[in-house]
């Protein structure tokens, strides 16, 4: 579960079996006390359940997801499809016999990662 405001854009739903997609948080509607929920995705025996749906951040460049037996993958928030609430998703992470998804991370753009177009300067000592 997360919280979802008007800044988050979408959200990253993320199944057992390696499928995931983005979906637009206005494709959620809105509910009172004692709404029943709403469907984020098809859950197949092809996709598994869902194990993770989170808000994406803007600051959010990539994530990584990891595998139960520890098989890791690392990818562009930019490089997962929209898609609408009613689909199953696309191939994310290919897993290998009886592994599944186990978590996965949203990672920001760092100081780090960022392009430096001024020239480094040198300390002479």
């Amino acid at each position: 579960m997360d919280i979802a405001d008007d800044d988050s854009k979408k959200l990253l739903v993320i199944s057992e079996n390696g499928y995931g997609k983005a979906t637009k948080v206005a494709n959620f509607p809105s509910h009172k006390r004692g709404g029943v929920g709403i469907k984020a995705a098809v859950v197949t025996s092809k996709t598994g359940p869902i194990i993770a749906v989170h808000t994406i951040e803007p600051s959010a460049v990539e994530v990584l997801l990891i595998s139960n037996e520890g098989q890791a993958i690392r990818l562009g928030i930019k490089d997962i499809p929209t898609l609408g609430r009613t689909t199953q998703g696309v191939r994310i992470m290919r897993m290998s016999e009886g592994d599944k998804v186990a978590s996965l991370g949203l990672m920001s753009e760092t100081e780090q990662d960022k392009p430096d177009d001024s020239p480094e300067e040198e300390q002479v000592i």
